[in-house]
């Protein structure tokens, strides 16, 4: 095995001191839906205990009926209470009720795929493959390409960021969130203006959602260069016909949005501190493909392609665009071609150039997990953590291309030695129990993509999510894995054997995007119950927008609520699943969960 770098954890004293305070549930309304173990002490309850308010423990936004050609506006739905899951407790003794205490609480982003739409680096007439009725649906791998609202995802984020702000505290303990960490795909395309926006748009910042030639829009949706398969707000040209998404999908029409998404705004700021988790589409071309100084050529330059080339053989191309053939860069960019403006801040990022950008925040803790070491080395995984929790974020992205993620055999040796120093006794290969470190640790890990995601073994020596889930059984004191890119919310429980020398495992909870429907975020809890076990608490958020964007949305709010119902009207996704599945909100064991643990040590 390579040799392990040395890179030691920060302590979360940097971050806010809250994280070390323990916190009791009140007796707000959260207490009554979670079926829990035991009940919180109140005589050390924070006053105006947790009550569910801006929570889908309150209420939850869902599809409504049907409208023309199937489009449907968002309305409200009931409160969901926690829903209690067991799968780790087969073989672990449940004694009786007691006083519970909180240990932490924290909110998670994902996904934010915030998006530079008019970048001359995109390629949306790729996502055209993978409409109803093309014969490449389903095959290849284009999804994500174009999306109706993809001018509003700084106005979603905005949302987002206010929502979690409102809430504060976790629902269930009344703690202080003590930071909030994204998990990746923070950009769309690896550019520098897209990562100022995530950036700044956290820290509070003004944010001039707009690039090129900023008194217009130059993009997919104008009428420059007008195409049926994207979704123009201002209907079509004199002479031209509608396009697909009005005239077979129901997308309203909005004069004016085109302007509306440019206007610059100021942010709240998460008012916490922050971390951020490097995913696919912030470290590769559109989430794919390495990038390339052909590539930085395009995005800063003012020729945007708007087609593929006439007869390219579409499988091949795919295929070039997989294995990295640098043929599939010089055909995807040697289509038909339209003038736009060019702009200098569009350049993509390395990996170490985007950790660098980190540093130029305003906002907490210094680099936002990343560290000296991080800056030196290029390499993006870090600890951090402060008494009986470490938090572990991982870089799950294959910097030899591709969307689904792995990690390297040095960063797999790091991440072994940090669960040996923080866990008094594990079990060896053999599952036998071994000694560690001097100290137990709770530990938490953070990364973009999840188990069933890390299968990329492009290049050589990729650790794979299923290994990585191995190593982890091997340490009790790991209770949860939290991460995104799917854009779906799931719940996973990964057990160890039940001939394993120690019982249990751990959960991994998986976040949906903020760039599709259900634009949703999570705050999650740790909770001691105080008799051999843990609870986790995860909770479900809508984002602070209203439910209709009215008749001419202006302000981030309204923009946000359009994009979410546009989201929800995704007309590929509507092909996918015919009788109004709702696949991307997951099941109702997927959102709002009590998850239970064996408690690996006497906290």
């Amino acid at each position: 095995m390579p040799e392990q770098p040395a890179q030691e954890p920060i302590e979360l004293s940097e971050l806010d001191g809250s994280l070390s305070r323990r916190a009791v549930l009140g007796t707000g309304a959260a207490a009554g839906v979670a079926v829990g173990i035991g009940a919180f002490d109140p005589a050390d309850a924070r006053p105006g205990g947790p009550d569910g308010r801006g929570t889908t423990l309150q209420r939850t936004l869902i599809k409504g009926d049907k409208g023309k050609h199937g489009y449907r506006k968002i309305v409200v739905g009931p409160g969901e209470p926690h829903l209690v899951r067991h799968e780790l407790m087969r073989g672990v003794r449940r004694p009786g009720r007691a006083r519970r205490r909180g240990i932490l609480a924290m909110g998670q982003l994902t996904d934010m795929h915030l998006m530079d739409a008019q970048s001359p680096a995109r390629v949306e007439f790729l996502d055209r493959l993978d409409d109803p009725g093309s014969p490449w649906a389903a095959i290849l791998p284009f999804q994500g390409a174009y999306r109706a609202q993809d001018t509003l995802t700084t106005h979603v984020a905005e949302a987002t960021v206010r929502a979690l702000r409102r809430v504060g505290r976790g629902p269930v303990t009344g703690l202080p969130l003590a930071f909030t960490i994204t998990t990746g795909d923070n950009v769309d395309n690896t550019q520098y203006n897209e990562l100022r926006w995530q950036i700044d748009l956290l820290d509070g910042k003004r944010i001039v959602p707009d690039s090129g030639d900023l008194t217009k829009y130059e993009g997919v949706a104008d009428q420059s260069a007008y195409d049926v398969h994207y979704w123009h707000p201002d209907g079509p040209p004199p002479g031209q016909p509608t396009d697909l998404r009005i005239s077979q999908a129901g997308f309203p029409r909005v004069p004016g949005l085109l302007d509306a998404s440019r206007r610059p705004f100021v942010a709240k700021g998460l008012g916490m501190p922050w971390m951020s988790v490097f995913g696919n589409h912030d470290g590769l071309v559109q989430g794919n493909v390495p990038s390339s100084p052909l590539v930085a050529q395009v995005a800063t330059g003012s020729t945007k392609i708007i087609d593929l080339p006439p007869g390219v053989n579409i499988g091949e191309l795919a295929a070039q665009l997989v294995t990295n053939d640098p043929a599939g860069l010089q055909t995807l960019f040697g289509g038909p071609s339209r003038q736009v403006t060019a702009d200098p801040n569009r350049r993509p990022l390395s990996r170490a150039e985007t950790i660098a950008e980190y540093f130029k925040s305003t906002g907490r803790p210094h680099g936002h997990g990343y560290t000296a070491w991080n800056l030196a080395t290029g390499n993006a995984y870090y600890a951090f953590g402060k008494g009986r929790v470490r938090g572990i974020s991982l870089d799950t992205v294959n910097p030899f291309g591709g969307s689904e993620g792995s990690i390297d055999e040095v960063q797999f040796a790091w991440l072994t030695e940090q669960l040996k120093k923080g866990s008094r006794h594990y079990l060896d290969e053999s599952g036998h129990v071994v000694k560690g470190g001097k100290h137990d640790r709770l530990f938490v890990l953070f990364s973009h993509h999840t188990i069933g995601t890390m299968d990329n073994d492009t290049g050589p020596g990729r650790v794979l999510g299923h290994q990585v889930a191995e190593l982890l059984l091997r340490f009790p004191n790991v209770i949860l894995w939290v991460n995104g890119h799917t854009h779906r919310n799931t719940v996973t429980a990964y057990r160890r054997s039940k001939h394993a020398k120690v019982p249990g495992g751990f959960w991994e909870i998986n976040t949906a995007s903020h760039v599709d429907w259900p634009q949703q975020a999570r705050t999650v809890e740790l909770v001691d119950n105080r008799n051999g076990t843990l609870s986790i608490f995860g909770t479900i958020i809508d984002h602070a927008a209203p439910t209709s964007w009215g008749k001419h949305p202006r302000s981030p709010l309204e923009l946000a609520a359009l994009s979410r119902e546009l989201g929800a009207n995704d007309w590929q996704e509507r092909a996918k699943s015919p009788h109004g599945q709702d696949g991307k909100r997951g099941r109702v064991e997927d959102r709002n969960v009590e998850l239970l643990v064996p408690a690996p040590f006497k906290l």
